[in-house]
């Protein structure tokens, strides 16, 4: 069963169909499109930062398009899109969209301020330094979209009940079973919540919370303002001025995002349920809110101070805290999330519904949607102030410049380390993730540093030479960092080695107390999580993995585990402090401070101890993520202070140094370590990613099949090495890479190695291409040389991490 009838529901319901899926039911409480779908402004841009919704959203201007000759037409139109710059940064902004747009095999083009107003010739170029301009763009209207869909769902046998509230949602043995409505009850294996700004209050019905927030967003349609001659103003976007246009019949349609914005919530606690009869309305106009938004847009065109307005629409869209959708299968097995559309949701809706029918139909995504799983989302978001305040940030700042080191500000501190007051006595540069404030870097440092290694643009933003002094730092006596906030989870039970060995590529079934690197594979082979599994006791491990992907992974291990009780799994993130001792000088420094002995033979490499550093018990792992010799010692949370406090003193003689992230980054960019969700993703198998040394020869495990017929196929694309040749253009991810005059793939990560003192990044290339193979990489529309290189860049054979007493 699908719940809602908006534009979301009906694309679900539409692909479904598609699929061959007969037994489909879709309600709604009152009419379709009765709830966000109908006051959408029906913008439909293509390109974004991320290659997954890029795709998505190319895929349904591609729907709406042939849905325009059927019989059914949703009223697309292709008019072009313009999306003006009126700052150098803006304008920096459009040049890396524009490579973006390359890599993605999208049309992009830079355009002047005049050849800007010759496409649309009621704006004004005052202020304006120049914009890009896509020819597929366009706009639809979201109501005959969503009827169009439901159409063709309909067509191929999905039925749709209007005027159906449910009322309830039932399950059995942990699973949706039923659900109930004041029409009757219908028993149903899965259930698709795509209630738009009533998805949370559906959701908590099974006490599942899906984190949105239904935001007060307005816009003015104006008299005519030019007559119809069958031609088209394109869609004009003025972000530096937070406003947006399209045509409308033949007036104008004006919105925006003020900095003053209201959330559509009443009291306090839980966001209020919304009134009932709450159906195909708007909300009262606030002109006073909204006079920011018509200043500026006065500004840019200025006929709209002439024009007389026919209407202002006030109407509540669900926003969620990072900007993404909610999609995906929640934590109650049967039950899927559809929402959080974010106001670019008709721009999605097409690619959102056969993403969600083909997870339904298969038990997975088809693509890489891990930053839109509603898993994503921590315990932290269950506070329905936190979110509010994670939400409203986002809305007021959707037209800001997302600079790659920019940092938000609401709802924090919230998660901090037990050692949290120290590093802020130390003038810590916090970043944060996951409600985590994690150390960037010590400005205390900065003098250590080089600021002549300052990078050029952007890569220059949140950086300082303490960076480069805490690297190489590591690289040459030893770094403490306070990991505190990586994802613990514990798998325990009769059942637990069983579960593992099946979800993890590696082999899990070794001594107690080794330490194993692997990834748990989807069907298809791709990477779902990329973490080390510790063996505690025989039947007790613990995975470590990244801070921002502890709740997805928790629940992929959830999701598989079996029903009968074997199996615990638990996250005890909170419960245990971590900090790493990293670096050639690591063992002089812990040694004196345990009874137990650090030499190759009694502690190797990727193994695991129980003993005690100072006064404080600890897990000790002999493990890194710099490349260094060193270990990441865990105690529980009380004991924190204490242990930083041991390590800190006892380092000082030995030239220990306190560093942070933006070090961690650096070292293992030359290490070659690789990131999941940017290195790793669901679309990469580990062949590609280079990571074919975890993966068992000898046993049966989730993914095994696809991974081995690709291999049969020959691996096409693998993960390289590139270093680029000036150093001061440094990559910050996404940007695309050629080979002569042909792009061939996109940037993954990148960022400054300081030991080897060049820039590096990593890119999926063709698998044939030789080392020393000339490439270039596009920053912000120049072109920077550089050369596939033979990784690791650093201590290729390991010697550093193996380190001998």
């Amino acid at each position: 069963m699908i719940i809602g009838g908006g534009v979301g529901g009906t694309s679900i319901a539409y692909h479904l169909a598609q699929l061959g899926e007969r037994e489909v039911l879709l309600v709604d409480r009152a009419e379709l499109t009765s709830g966000s779908t109908f006051h959408s402004a029906g913008l439909v841009g293509q390109l974004r930062a991320d290659p997954t919704l890029t795709r998505m959203n190319s895929y349904s201007a591609q729907l709406y398009r042939e849905l325009q000759q059927g019989e059914h037409p949703p009223g697309w139109v292709e008019c072009g899109g313009i999306r003006l710059a009126c700052t150098p940064d803006r304008m920096a902004e459009v040049r890396r969209q524009i490579g973006w747009a390359r890599a993605f095999g999208l049309p992009l083009e830079e355009i002047s301020a005049e050849q800007a107003r010759e496409l649309f010739p009621l704006m004004s170029t005052e202020g304006v330094l120049g914009g890009s301009y896509l020819a597929t763009d366009g706009y639809v209207d979201p109501s005959q979209l969503a009827y169009s869909l439901a159409a063709g769902a309909r067509a191929g046998g999905v039925r749709i009940h209007q005027h159906t509230r449910v009322l309830g949602i039932d399950t059995r043995g942990g699973r949706v079973c039923r659900v109930r409505t004041d029409q009757g009850e219908v028993e149903c294996e899965i259930v698709v919540n795509c209630g738009g700004m009533y998805a949370a209050e559906i959701a908590r019905m099974l006490d599942v919370r899906v984190p949105i927030v239904p935001m007060s967003h307005q816009y003015v349609v104006t008299e005519p303002v030019r007559e119809r001659d069958g031609t088209h103003l394109p869609t004009l976007r003025d972000p530096d001025n937070l406003v947006y246009w399209r045509e409308e019949v033949d007036g104008l349609l004006m919105g925006g995002y003020e900095r003053d914005s209201r959330a559509w919530s009443l009291g306090r606690g839980e966001l209020d349920a919304i009134p009932a009869d709450f159906n195909g309305k708007l909300l009262a106009a606030d002109w006073e809110r909204f006079a920011e938004i018509t200043e500026n847009a006065q500004r840019r065109v200025p006929v709209m101070g002439e024009l007389g307005i026919r209407k202002l629409i006030n109407g509540p869209e669900a926003f969620t805290p990072d900007n993404e959708f909610c999609l995906g299968e929640t934590e109650v097995p049967g039950f899927f999330v559809a929402a959080g559309f974010c106001a670019h949701g008709i721009a999605g809706a097409g690619g959102i519904g056969r993403v969600m029918a083909e997870w339904i139909v298969s038990g997975e995504a088809g693509m890489d949607v891990s930053h839109m799983d509603i898993r994503r989302f921590g315990r932290q978001y269950r506070s329905p102030a936190y979110t509010l305040a994670k939400v409203t940030e986002n809305y007021e700042t959707y037209y800001d410049i997302p600079f790659p080191h920019r940092q938000r500000s609401a709802g924090r501190p919230l998660r901090v380390s037990p050692v949290y007051n120290w590093h802020v006595q130390q003038q810590a540069q916090f970043g944060e993730k996951s409600g985590w404030e994690r150390v960037d870097y010590y400005q205390n440092n900065s003098y250590l540093g080089d600021e002549l290694l300052r990078p050029a643009g952007w890569a220059g933003m949140g950086w300082s030479p303490a960076i480069v002094a805490e690297h190489r730092a590591t690289r040459t006596t030893a770094g403490l960092f306070d990991e505190s906030s990586f994802a613990k989870i514990e798998v325990s039970g009769p059942g637990a080695l069983g579960l593992l060995n099946w979800l993890c590529a590696n082999e899990i079934d070794r001594p107690v107390g080794t330490v194993i690197y692997t990834q748990a594979l989807n069907s298809r082979g791709g990477i779902e999580c990329d973490f080390t599994v510790t063996r505690l006791e025989p039947e007790l491990f613990r995975i470590v993995t990244g801070t921002a992907y502890g709740s997805r992974d928790l629940a992929w291990l959830r999701q598989h585990a079996p029903r009968d009780g074997s199996v615990r799994i638990a996250d005890v993130t909170g419960q245990y402090t971590c900090f790493a001792l990293w670096g050639p000088k690591s063992r002089e420094i812990l040694a004196p401070l345990t009874p137990s002995s650090l030499d190759n033979d009694d502690f190797p490499y990727m193994t695991a101890r129980s003993t005690t550093v100072g006064d404080v018990p600890v897990q000790a792992l002999r493990v890194t993520f710099v490349g260094e010799l060193g270990w990441e010692l865990y105690c529980s949370a009380e004991y924190g202070a204490g242990l930083w406090t041991s390590l800190w003193e006892n380092g000082q003689e030995h030239g220990l140094l306190a560093a942070g992230y933006k070090a961690i980054d650096s070292l293992r960019l030359e290490k070659g370590y690789r990131l999941w969700g940017s290195d790793l993703t669901p679309d990469h198998n580990p062949y590609e990613a280079g990571l074919g040394f975890c993966v068992s020869k000898d046993k049966q495990f989730l993914g095994r099949d696809a991974l081995l017929a690709a291999r049969e196929r020959g691996i096409s694309r693998r993960l390289r090495c590139l270093v680029l040749a000036e150093e001061n253009s440094v990559p910050l991810g996404s940007e695309p890479v050629r080979v002569g005059e042909e792009i061939l793939g996109r940037v993954t990560t990148g960022g400054f190695g300081y030991t080897v003192n060049k820039p590096i990044a990593y890119a999926y290339l063709p698998a044939e291409l030789p080392e020393g193979t000339e490439v270039s990489v596009e920053l912000f529309g120049q072109w920077v040389p550089g050369t596939v290189t033979r990784e690791p860049l650093v201590d290729p054979k390991g010697i550093r991490i193996r380190s001998k007493v």
